[in-house]
């Protein structure tokens, strides 16, 4: 049974990234196809990496159509409606949907109408605001599963970042495993202590890794994590650079330590996971593993939907002390 509260055309209002390091609210129209759900947007989750390459026009031209996200509008570099991480509650659509918190990989628009099977149910032990990290969250399953971490490995991630944080975070609860985070900024040992984690930043101390996994997106941040790994270990490259070049020493220790560098990203489930595992199972999952109030610290900035415009450049700027922001609507 569909239950439709809304008739006709509805007003709303979107996030659009419409030229370099300049955004904007455009009002726009939108209309239900048959079937569909209309979702009042609580909350989104600004993804600092990937939406840091969009604002500043930084999606190469090979990826503009990979790139394209459910709900996304315009067209790489600019003008472009973007985001993934949105949440919010059902007010129109299957009855058994009807006022049930959802996640919806959709861009920052204050309602929207979605097909009920992409939008995922919230664990009623999950926070609406906290579940804006659900899409970093499954990019974190994800590499886990294409590393093929297992107890008592000796594991380390840089790049503190939300996404590295989460997955060492998901990583510290394997039973045994010693779990280091490594990054420059030192402000980030007390969030790596509170998963967990132990913490430096310069990597002294830690070696002989069975898996490292680097999220920092940056040349040094990739070259540390092959220092890092042991003989035959593994390095996982979860970081998502954008246009231009990232050199990596491949000389030296690599190839008589037998290293493996292996890339991660969420756009397909894991190959060890693909033949049991939907897109839907591990979402669910992924939900399901943000049931962790110490997850909470990794939302450092909350943002008024109609300041967006003035207060994104601030967070995208080199140096900004920031993790995840949500948008609040």
């Amino acid at each position: 049974m569909t239950t439709n509260l809304q008739t006709g055309p509805i007003k709303t209002r979107a996030l659009w990234y419409v030229a370099p390091r300049e955004c904007a609210l455009n009002e726009l129209t939108i209309a239900a196809q048959p079937g569909e759900a209309l979702v009042r947007t609580l909350f989104s989750g600004i993804s600092r990496g990937t939406e840091r390459l969009i604002f500043e026009g930084r999606v190469p031209a090979s990826e503009h159509e990979r790139m394209r996200g459910p709900g996304m509008e315009g067209a790489f570099p600019f003008p472009v409606k973007y985001g993934y991480c949105a949440v919010g509650i059902v007010e129109a659509g299957p009855s058994d949907m009807l006022g049930r918190h959802v996640f919806a990989l959709h861009p920052h628009q204050a309602r929207f109408w979605m097909a009920p099977d992409r939008l995922t149910l919230l664990p009623d032990s999950l926070p609406p605001r906290r579940a804006v990290l659900a899409a970093n969250a499954e990019t974190a399953l994800n590499a886990l599963w294409d590393a093929g971490a297992g107890p008592g490995d000796r594991i380390a991630v840089v790049g503190a970042g939300v996404v590295g944080l989460l997955v060492a975070a998901f990583a510290a609860r394997l039973p045994g495993a010693d779990v280091s985070v490594v990054d420059v900024d030192a402000a980030r040992a007390p969030l790596a202590a509170a998963l967990g984690c132990r913490f430096s930043t310069d990597g002294a101390g830690i070696a002989d890794c069975d898996l490292v996994v680097h999220t920092s997106a940056s040349a040094a941040g990739l070259n540390k994590a092959v220092s890092l790994a042991g003989f035959e270990g593994t390095i996982i490259e979860l970081s998502w650079h954008g246009s231009g070049e990232t050199p990596v020493a491949l000389g030296g220790a690599f190839h008589s330590r037998r290293l493996k560098l292996i890339s991660s990203q969420v756009g397909h489930v894991a190959d060890s996971r693909r033949a049991r595992w939907s897109y839907a199972r591990r979402m669910a999952k992924a939900l399901e593993l943000l049931a962790d109030e110490r997850l909470d610290a990794l939302i450092s900035a909350d943002i008024p939907f109609a300041e967006a415009p003035l207060r994104l450049p601030a967070l995208f700027a080199p140096g900004s002390p920031h993790l995840t922001a949500v948008l609040s609507y």
